[in-house]
């Protein structure tokens, strides 16, 4: 009778595991990277997923324009974003908003909260207005998670 309890016991769990999703696994290179920095301030991004491929840009501040000369982000970095990281300082503004268009336009943009830490791969995510944001942001700042909308937070 043992066996048998023992036995039910295993299979219930097993299927158990079957019937519970399960999650998603962060890619090794975001966690190497995560553990190299930790919570420094700084917001990052790379142009390959698991924070792989070219490290765009790295900054404590914020940048309006993805696109031009100025800033920690430039030129070719709009649009070409594939994984990001925030490793900000927890406490205030410590909420990344990324935005589909130059200058913060609020019509379109993602947050990243400080718990989340990164988003290994962002062709799962998508604007407020639903454009993916893969190869898809052109600017980006620090505000508080107040002012992201529900619905607007990335993982």
């Amino acid at each position: 009778m043992r066996k048998l309890t023992v036995s039910l016991a295993t299979l219930g769990i097993a299927a158990l595991g079957i019937a519970v999703p399960a999650t998603a696994h962060a890619g090794p290179g975001c966690n190497a990277n995560w553990n190299s920095h930790g919570r420094d301030g700084n917001v990052r991004a790379w142009d390959g997923t698991d924070c792989g491929g070219t490290l765009l840009g790295v900054t404590a501040g914020k940048d309006p324009n993805w696109a031009d000369n100025l800033g920690p982000f430039q030129g070719g970095d709009a649009n070409s974003a594939s994984s990001v990281m925030n490793s900000g300082f927890v406490g205030g503004k410590d909420v990344v908003a990324f935005y589909w268009l130059r200058e913060y336009d609020d019509h379109s943009y993602g947050c990243l909260l400080p718990g989340e830490k990164y988003v290994d791969d962002l062709s799962r995510n998508h604007f407020t207005n639903n454009a993916n944001m893969n190869d898809a942001i052109e600017s980006h700042t620090w505000v508080a998670s107040t002012a992201c909308a529900p619905g607007s937070f990335i993982s």
